[in-house]
């Protein structure tokens, strides 16, 4: 009876509805490739749309199989935990919260076959009419096929926000602090009110999911709301991301060994990684673990990139005992699981990964996740900690009155360290 309670408690978990899970960025389908869901003209940043605005998002993925599919899309709205919530569509849009993927090109000129989709999201005439998190699922005959997360905010509240170093002197040449004083807008509703109980604040560091800090009120700022000047406002500088170039496979580009194509595939060797935490910080621009589909010698590259095997090593002579090693950024979609964990190959005495992804341009880093060390730097091990890291906060401002009935995404502020 012990050994089925393991068991049954994995089929438990795998049998909760959608509305129990907290969801992410996922390809549910390991032949679904490239997706990447942006506002028109900002293909890089995290898809953040405006209420009232005419602006509409663009989603884009490759299925890597020659003949297309019937797919379909539907909305979903989330709180502020990215748990769907109990609003129907006709309470979060003005419009068909439904529709077909009906816009698709067949690859040519590439080793790989694959059929390249796109659509724009929401409908034409349709606008959004509740702020707050959304959640696009595209399915394939009913069955899910991937999930890609953006935002709908109000812009209502002035938000001031800072990086600075930490407020209680300690690893100051490591950590970095985002404080964020709230503020009365011009145009705010009278919906929205200016109360600590009211409002919840999380801050994103880059892209990552595994050290989202939900900041604490830390006192009034003339009539704004302050909040600083708590651990929850301190971040892990981290380091420059890693990168490579793919875009042409007739001459290795940045990071790129050689490049080799055998049994109708292709094979990129990257130079092997290194331990970087005991390296001086060296500035640097990069993508900040984005990505960016390009290729050299054609015209098309959503059409004519090819896919690329893309073999990483990373050398050491033991494993670790306390953590497991992960390639993270958009290329993982962010996330610290199995398809961005690393092997431990005591053969060549090195941790290794294979990833098969579309030519062009990467940004990434090497995190180690250590259930064990809960709070604990995943960037110290392996990038170092620098206070000087060009990292991009995202700060998003939630709003939840006795009122409401879901929560509302009421600001949001970007910004850089400088």
């Amino acid at each position: 009876m012990k050994r089925l309670l393991p068991t049954l408690l994995v089929l438990l978990c795998c049998a909760l509805p959608l509305r129990a899970q907290s969801l992410c960025d996922t390809a549910l389908r390991s032949d679904v490739k490239s997706v990447q869901l942006y506002v028109e003209g900002s293909e890089l940043d995290f898809p953040v749309l405006t209420t009232g605005s005419n602006r509409r998002l663009v989603l884009e993925f490759d299925i890597l199989r020659p003949e297309p599919e019937s797919l379909s899309w539907h909305l979903l709205h989330c709180d502020r935990q990215w748990q769907p919530d109990d609003l129907d569509p006709i309470e979060f849009i003005n419009g068909f919260a439904e529709g077909t993927v009906d816009n698709y090109d067949f690859s040519f000129t590439t080793l790989t076959d694959y059929v390249h989709y796109s659509t724009t999201l929401p409908t034409a005439y349709a606008e959004f009419i509740h702020s707050g998190n959304y959640l696009v699922e595209v399915t394939a005959d009913g069955q899910p096929l991937l999930r890609r997360r953006f935002c709908v905010s109000e812009q209502t509240l002035k938000v001031e926000a800072t990086v600075t170093r930490p407020y209680d002197g300690i690893d100051i040449d490591r950590r970095q602090e985002v404080d964020v004083v709230l503020q009365e807008g011009q145009q705010q509703p009278f919906s929205v009110q200016l109360r600590p109980e009211y409002l919840h604040v999380t801050v994103q560091q880059n892209g990552r999911l595994d050290n989202l800090s939900q900041l604490v009120f830390s006192g009034y700022d003339g009539q704004g709301l302050a909040y600083r000047y708590r651990q929850e406002n301190i971040f892990h500088g981290g380091n420059n991301f890693r990168y490579f170039d793919c875009s042409n496979l007739h001459t290795p580009m940045y990071n790129i060994v050689r490049v080799e194509e055998y049994g109708g595939e292709t094979f990129a060797i990257l130079r092997p990684e290194e331990d970087r935490s005991a390296k001086h910080y060296i500035a640097a621009t990069t993508l900040n673990g984005g990505m960016k589909v390009n290729i050299w010698d054609r015209n098309n590259p959503r059409l004519e990139a090819d896919y690329v095997w893309v073999n990483f090593s990373l050398p050491m002579a033991q494993p670790l005992l306390d953590g497991s090693v992960h390639i993270v950024g958009a290329l993982t979609d962010w996330r610290l699981d199995s398809l961005s964990q690393m092997e431990y190959n005591p053969q060549y005495r090195a941790y290794t990964k294979r990833l098969l992804l579309k030519q062009g341009y990467y940004a990434y880093q090497l995190l180690v996740r250590s259930p064990a060390r809960r709070g604990a730097s995943a960037t110290a091990r392996l990038e170092g900690d620098h206070r000087e890291a060009p990292n991009r906060s995202t700060v998003f401002v939630y709003h939840r009155s006795p009122a409401d009935r879901a929560d509302r995404l009421i600001a949001v502020r970007r910004l850089a360290n400088q």
